[in-house]
């Protein structure tokens, strides 16, 4: 089978490779006519490509398994849009041009955006097919969520920040996250032997760990049966595939890797007994006043795929946002205790270091990365989530204030991608000005 996998990985490399333009879509809106036409379906194959992301990110039930979470309770009104001339807010772009708030978003890939100071909303605009009712992927957005509802335990002494995954875990027993502490999980400071890449078709990462989070294309992976797979879900992955990288310590660098938000989620559902939908249902989105259900993608086994999977409205998501905001808090009850939040504004010259050592991200703006949040400015309580293809969360105590956008951005990665910073410098100069 392993053989097999990689001689098909080696003859459609070209095919796969993230954020390279569909050859079938490129030339046509997505899902057009019924049935679609050839040149414009979207597949499992193709829904990470341009122009074919713009329907997937909005449809992700579709080329994804998924499994619900249900809205609960009476939906919290967001009252708005009151501020319509946000949308004439002048940015400056970066090369010191000026260019209009919603004009910064349609010009980056942008499906929808939403501007949130207290609990009003000021101004909403969505683009293209794009609507306040339709859900879209939030991608690693949902480390954030993840990291949220794992405050919920730490606060109630379930477990220890400073412990081994695997003595929860003991199938982690003998894998490269046995030696670091569940903080520097939170941290994506584990020095792993394993390295998210999308250049190499040999890799682990493109020959099982992708496969088995069911949320990339390989052919014939998804019909392979659990009791002829080494590698089934992603949980056997984590456990069986990574170890520790001999030449790094724990904890002395900043190394972002999606299979440390898997850890999170294996220790959400092994510490609470709870399958992880139904416990972040229970304990935020039913605490939320959500207009909408949200669902989240699954991996192979069906395991929630915590690291990216999250899908919601775009009012939903600003909702979440809100209550980080506001240490918690949302529409008068405590959801997530407030000195969880607080710690992740809480940021040592360590994670500092850590920062600024990975030439990665040398050239954007982040101060640190802590507890799955990427951290702006600590001082200000400025911060996001933020997922790949331009999904971002971003909150600005200082300024009162929440905006959350969802794009179709052609390339994944955040770093040094302009479409990116092109939203991302529009969202902190407008928040700047919203600050009394």
């Amino acid at each position: 089978m392993r053989v097999l996998q990689t001689c098909l990985l080696a003859t459609i490399w070209a095919l796969i490779s993230p954020g390279a333009i569909s050859s079938e879509a490129s030339g046509n809106k997505p899902m057009q006519g019924v049935p679609p036409s050839r040149d414009s379906q979207v597949t499992m194959q193709n829904y990470r490509d341009y122009p074919a992301s713009r329907w997937a990110f909005r449809n992700a039930g579709a080329p994804l398994n998924v499994v619900m979470i249900p809205r609960q309770g009476e939906i919290v009104s967001l009252q708005g849009p009151t501020t319509p001339q946000l949308v004439q807010f002048k940015a400056t772009g970066p090369e010191g041009n000026q260019i209009e708030f919603d004009a910064a978003f349609a010009a980056s890939y942008a499906d929808g955006v939403g501007v949130v100071q207290g609990s009003r909303l000021l101004h909403e605009r969505y683009f293209g097919d794009f609507s306040a009712h339709a859900q879209h992927i939030w991608f690693s957005m949902s480390k954030s969520l993840a990291s949220a509802v794992f405050g919920l335990l730490v606060a109630a002494d379930k477990v220890d920040l400073q412990a081994s995954p695997a003595d929860y875990i003991p199938e982690l027993l003998g894998s490269g996250f046995e030696r670091v502490t569940i903080q520097q999980v939170l941290d994506h400071a584990t020095s792993i032997d394993f390295h998210e890449t999308y250049t190499n078709p040999d890799s682990d990462f493109f020959r099982y760990y992708a496969p088995a989070l069911n949320m990339g294309w390989l052919p014939g992976s998804a019909d392979i049966q659990p009791q002829a797979a080494e590698i089934y879900g992603v949980h056997d992955f984590l456990g069986r595939f990574i170890k520790a990288d001999p030449k790094r310590s724990p904890g002395d660098n900043f190394d972002y890797n999606s299979s440390n938000a898997d850890v999170l989620g294996w220790l959400i559902a092994r510490i609470s007994g709870l399958p992880f939908q139904d416990y972040v249902q229970q304990n935020i989105w039913a605490k939320l006043g959500a207009e909408h259900d949200a669902y989240i993608a699954v991996d192979r086994a069906y395991v929630p795929a915590v690291t990216g999977g999250m899908n919601s409205t775009l009012r939903d998501a600003l909702r979440f946002g809100i209550m980080i905001k506001d240490r918690g808090v949302f529409n008068g009850q405590q959801v997530i205790p407030a000195s969880w939040i607080d710690k992740t504004l809480q940021v040592s010259e360590q994670l500092k270091t850590n920062m600024r050592n990975n030439n990665k991200y040398q050239a954007d703006p982040w101060q640190a990365y802590h507890n799955m949040w990427w951290i702006l400015d600590a001082d200000a309580g400025e911060y996001c989530a933020v997922g790949i293809h331009g999904q971002v969360i971003y909150i600005n105590r200082k300024a009162d204030t929440v905006m959350a956008w969802f794009s179709s951005q052609p390339g994944a990665s955040s770093a040094n991608n302009p479409d990116f910073r092109l939203k991302l410098d529009a969202a902190r100069q407008l928040a700047a000005s919203l600050i009394n």
